[in-house]
């Protein structure tokens, strides 16, 4: 018995040091528990001061992952090997989200501090009551532009890049919505049409402005344009911040047609273990102070209307970052269009960037 005891104690020994192992590593790449939160989110989109300051509030551990796409986030949730309690994705993604039950509702009376937030931020088509999710940061699709490159034109228009003296001067931030929907914009149709007739007049005319085109580019773009290496470039606002912060020179302007309202949402997926931590986080990050930190922090637009008196007045009265509610009018989400449409404007998308070379 007892030569048979020491192989049984051994054995015992390694499967609980195995299991530690395994629950150890489980937990660093996202597993949690009453203690932990895991947090999925854009890359440096969270003041690593305010993460800190959550854990000393709350003795919960946070642990930040990040991703680089909507697309790449749904497929890990879809998954479901790995435990995220909050994640923070755009406004399409939250209606693919909810149609594929990748969340989980949120209880409004654990955020109290949602009162917070704008009004016009709420009820809006890609998640109704917001019922599944929470604002987080918005903002818009514009033009950065360099008056000193291109003899102190102003632009206005969506219509004024087609100006042959802006030849080789026009950087394209690299999205397939973003340019076809600037090219439906200038037409006056929807950035969210399926008509194909107009989709491929607005493809057509991006043909157009092929000379005036000197790339498109990722990330990079914020780079080149605080550099002047190009005088204009199609952006979301939180870049154009950022751009603008390098360079005194550039301005942005969301033109008079119309654009992109876009939306990141704080909500809870399928895979949250910590769900009383994931409340207490949103309820944490809309607390109007934090909110004016992060903002400051990321650069972007805060929903969080009281967030605005702590925010300096020269970034809170900056209309071209917090526009007025008459332009916010003329401004668009994204719908979610459907695999077949989306398909669609993909190809056309593709169809241009053929054609530039």
């Amino acid at each position: 018995m007892r030569q048979l005891a020491q192989p049984f104690i051994a054995i015992t020994v390694i499967s609980f040091m195995l299991i530690y192992v395994v629950s150890h590593l489980n937990s660093a790449q996202g597993y949690s528990g009453e203690n932990t939160l895991t947090v999925y989110n854009w890359g440096d989109y969270v003041d690593p001061d305010l993460i800190e300051k959550f854990e000393q509030e709350t003795g919960v551990k946070v642990i930040y992952q990040t991703f680089d796409s909507n697309e790449a986030m749904m497929t890990k949730v879809k998954q479901g090997g790995t435990t995220f309690d909050i994640a923070v994705p755009s406004e399409y993604a939250i209606s693919k989200m909810r149609e594929e039950k990748l969340l989980k509702p949120i209880d409004h009376s654990q955020v109290p501090n949602l009162k917070y937030i704008n009004p016009r931020f709420l009820n809006l088509s890609f998640d109704p009551k917001n019922e599944y999710s929470i604002p987080y940061f918005w903002g818009t699709v514009g033009i950065v532009y360099n008056p000193e490159m291109i003899k102190g034109k102003e632009i206005t228009s969506w219509n004024d890049l087609w100006d042959k003296d802006l030849e080789n001067q026009i950087l394209l931030a690299d999205g397939a919505r973003e340019v076809i929907g600037m090219g439906l914009n200038s037409l006056g149709y929807s950035l969210n049409d399926t008509n194909k007739k107009h989709l491929k007049e607005a493809k057509e005319k991006l043909d157009r402005l092929t000379p005036n085109i000197k790339a498109i580019v990722g990330d990079e773009i914020k780079m080149l344009l605080a550099n002047e290496e190009a005088a204009v470039g199609l952006v979301w606002s939180g870049d154009a911040s950022e751009i603008m912060g390098e360079n005194e020179k550039l301005d942005y302007v969301v033109p008079e047609e119309g654009s992109n309202l876009w939306f990141d949402n704080m909500v809870i997926p399928k895979t949250a273990k910590n769900v009383k931590g994931a409340h207490q986080f949103i309820n944490f990050m809309l607390e109007p102070e934090h909110a004016a930190q992060n903002a400051e922090y990321v650069g972007y637009s805060t929903p969080n209307e009281k967030a605005l008196d702590y925010l300096p007045k020269d970034v809170a009265n900056d209309e071209r970052f917090y526009p007025g509610e008459a332009l916010t009018k003329k401004l668009e989400v994204y719908d979610n269009l459907g695999k077949e449409m989306l398909a669609y404007y993909n190809e056309l998308f593709l169809e241009f960037k053929m054609h530039r070379k």
